[in-house]
């Protein structure tokens, strides 16, 4: 498996993968192409035999430029339960913390409790603290959809300063 960033041809993909998960909000096939040519430095894909089987997007907050927002996180049904997610996250915050990012955010509704271990994972792995708190109530939707809880990691410690010599 590699992982690496989008190109615009992987957004279909990344359409399908969503689509298919039966649990993600489904944006449209557009806005997936646009978030791989726009917000490609702060997602990536992961690949087998050159196929895209998971995907993981985020942005960084205009307003708080140390803290990068994960928006999806999806694996196709052929390789779940291979730790493909937790693989696509900490290869992300890999590429972002030398950027001068500190903190995770995204948002879990309640029920998904998969998600809520992913999320708990990195932030144990990383020794980062987590706080979970109310952000979207269900009443703030105007469709059927339960509330959305942030969930902050960090922060996450700073890339050592390369070692001099050679």
């Amino acid at each position: 498996m590699e992982i690496e960033a989008p190109v615009v041809a992987d957004g279909p993909e990344l359409h399908r993968i969503t689509v298919d998960s039966r649990v993600l909000d489904v944006n449209s096939s557009y806005s997936y192409l646009l978030w791989c040519r726009d917000f490609a430095q702060t997602s990536a894909v992961a690949r087998v035999d050159g196929a895209v089987v998971g995907f993981v997007t985020g942005y960084v907050r205009p307003d708080a430029p140390d803290t990068i927002v994960v928006w999806q996180i999806a694996v196709d049904a052929s390789q779940r339960g291979g730790g493909v997610a937790g693989k696509l996250l900490a290869h992300l915050v890999d590429r972002v913390v030398p950027r001068g990012i500190r903190y995770l955010e995204t948002t879990i509704t309640p029920d998904n409790a998969a998600s809520i271990r992913l999320f708990s994972a990195l932030a144990r792995d990383r020794d980062a603290e987590l706080v979970r708190s109310e952000l979207f109530t269900a009443d703030m939707f105007p469709d059927a959809h339960l509330g959305e809880d942030l969930y902050r990691i960090g922060p996450f410690a700073a890339v050592p300063a390369a070692a001099g010599g050679a």
